[in-house]
């Protein structure tokens, strides 16, 4: 129902446990989520072999190195299995909270932009995921010693195929993409 599609930093060090976490945590979500990593990136391949993703190892680059949101856009709307896609930064967990939101908005319209803040927190082991209260505990943690990001910062993008045809030359980790993105919706 729904392929989540993102590209991720070097799955080294705390980036490769933060990035692991928020990529299981898709998966667990539903039993046909599809995800699609883009980049080659270290350890991208493997960590696709692992978790049964698709790797996507090309993306358009800047001069500068940064990853062209607009090449991923069309590309994941190009070969998702999916109507609905979801693009997110690596780093974020989604737990059931983001399942039932996603299934009210499928239910509510056929085509809309599904956002929300996030909380950061401070994770820097993998999650236990096969624990029944695995989230819970996160949202605990979260709830205790993280903290509620201003409602600026968007960091996951849920939509219909086909609304984000035309996205412009923007490159990931530059700032206001994110506001672009909510202006076209």
């Amino acid at each position: 129902m729904i392929t989540f599609f993102t590209t991720a930093k070097a799955f080294e060090g705390h980036s490769g446990i933060i990035q692991r976490n928020a990529l299981k945590s898709w998966k667990l979500l539903r039993p046909d989520v599809e995800v699609i990593l883009f980049g080659d990136d270290a350890g991208a391949d493997e960590v696709c072999a692992e978790l049964e993703l698709r790797h996507e190892p090309h993306v358009e680059r800047h001069e500068s190195g940064m990853k062209y949101l607009d090449y991923m856009f069309r590309r994941a709307q190009q070969i998702a299995r999916y109507p609905y896609l979801c693009y997110s930064n690596c780093d974020i967990v989604l737990t059931e909270d983001f399942r039932r939101a996603f299934e009210t908005a499928t239910q509510w319209r056929k085509r809309f932009l599904l956002i929300a803040q996030r909380w950061d927190t401070d994770v820097t082991a993998p999650l236990a995921f096969d624990r029944k209260d695995w989230a819970n505990d996160l949202q605990q943690l979260a709830m205790t010693s993280g903290f509620r990001q201003i409602p600026h910062y968007v960091d996951f993008f849920v939509f219909s195929k086909g609304l984000y045809d035309d996205v412009p030359p923007l490159v990931v980790g530059r700032s206001f993409w994110d506001h672009w993105l909510v202006w076209k919706a």
